[in-house]
């Protein structure tokens, strides 16, 4: 399998995925114009799975470093698949979550409310795996968290800032905010469920657990699966509009189907690059810069979707300090491990 074991390198691929984890939603923003969340994400979830399954067939199968794909399916333990299976699962019920915030409140306060809520609490998560494995934590522990609390700030700018735009618009803020809220607790356990079912040592004889792409595509299987239990839910009580039946998905056009997929292989390459960098990275610098995507949402949402357009005078200031704390975080993020 491709791996990388430079620092430096592994930082690029974890830039990658955030451009690709804060990227992917546009095509949701698309697809909205025609196509209701809950329709869209059974486009997204198929082209998760079957972009995962590509990746573990062609980089997952280069034998540079450890085990082809096949050969890790066949030396897999159970435990190992269902860690992988379980972080799918509870990733896709907090991304369900994420996209109704976004359907509800927008790009540049769904990502800046949930991811950023999933990112402090991921990396505290991620933190304590690493110490409770008895490893010591590769780098300086001060400046991740210096990065943390300044995270924690552009959270509640973030949430100041809808509260202004709600107002100004007369639409309730709270929906908004407590769907995010509760996509970001989810989603910030993901990653570290997944890393468990992933091989540290990539030993040729396998020790029962998968190689990064490997459990990446059992991670997607996971959310894939799951879906069909969570998303007939949203569809019967959605948080806005009429329940939909499940026949109203075949009304779609092929572009809206495309679009849907889409989503779903932009952030199949994000885990993917993700799960690539983790061994030189390091899972809690690795889920750091990984999701630091609402960076990246925030330029999508208030520069090409003009979501703020409609919000009173002094927004936009509030704006300007929440992205430059995200920024300010990432920096000492990314430094800390330096």
């Amino acid at each position: 399998m491709l791996m990388v074991h430079s620092y430096s390198i592994a930082v690029l691929l974890c830039v990658l995925t955030m451009i690709c984890w804060g990227s992917w939603a546009n095509t949701q923003k698309l697809a909205a114009r025609t196509w209701r969340f809950e329709l869209y994400y059974w486009d997204f979830v198929s082209g998760l799975l079957v972009t995962s399954l590509f990746a573990a067939l062609t980089l997952g199968s280069l034998a540079h470093t450890g085990r082809t794909f096949f050969a890790d399916l066949a030396q897999a333990d159970r435990s190992s698949i269902a860690w992988a299976l379980l972080g799918g699962t509870v990733w896709n019920l907090g991304n369900l979550l994420l996209v109704a915030a976004i359907a509800v409140a927008g790009m540049a306060i769904g990502f800046p409310i949930g991811g950023g809520i999933a990112w402090v609490l991921g990396i505290a998560v991620n933190f304590i795996l690493v110490i409770l494995g008895g490893a010591a934590n590769p780098g300086n522990s001060r400046l991740l968290f210096a990065g943390v609390a300044i995270i924690v700030v552009a959270i509640l700018l973030s949430m100041k800032a809808y509260g202004q735009l709600a107002r100004a618009v007369k639409k309730p803020s709270v929906k908004g905010i407590l769907l995010s809220l509760s996509a970001g607790v989810l989603i910030a356990f993901f990653y570290g469920f997944t890393v468990r079912s992933i091989d540290p040592v990539f030993v040729a004889g396998g020790s029962g657990k998968l190689m990064p792409l490997t459990a990446s595509f059992f991670f997607a299987l996971g959310a894939f699966l799951s879906t069909f239990l969570f998303n007939p839910f949203f569809m019967g009580n959605p948080v806005e509009g009429d329940p939909l039946r499940l026949r109203a998905y075949w009304q779609g056009s092929l572009a809206t189907h495309l679009t849907g997929l889409l989503g779903g292989a932009i952030w199949s390459i994000g885990i993917s690059a993700s799960f690539i960098a983790v061994g030189a990275a390091g899972p809690a610098i690795s889920y750091a810069l990984s999701n630091a995507a609402p960076v990246v949402a925030i330029l999508w949402g208030v520069l090409v979707w003009k979501e703020f357009a409609e919000a009173p005078r002094g927004t936009n200031r509030i704006l300007v300090s929440m992205f430059l704390c995200y920024l300010a975080g990432l920096v000492l993020i990314t430094y800390s491990r330096l």
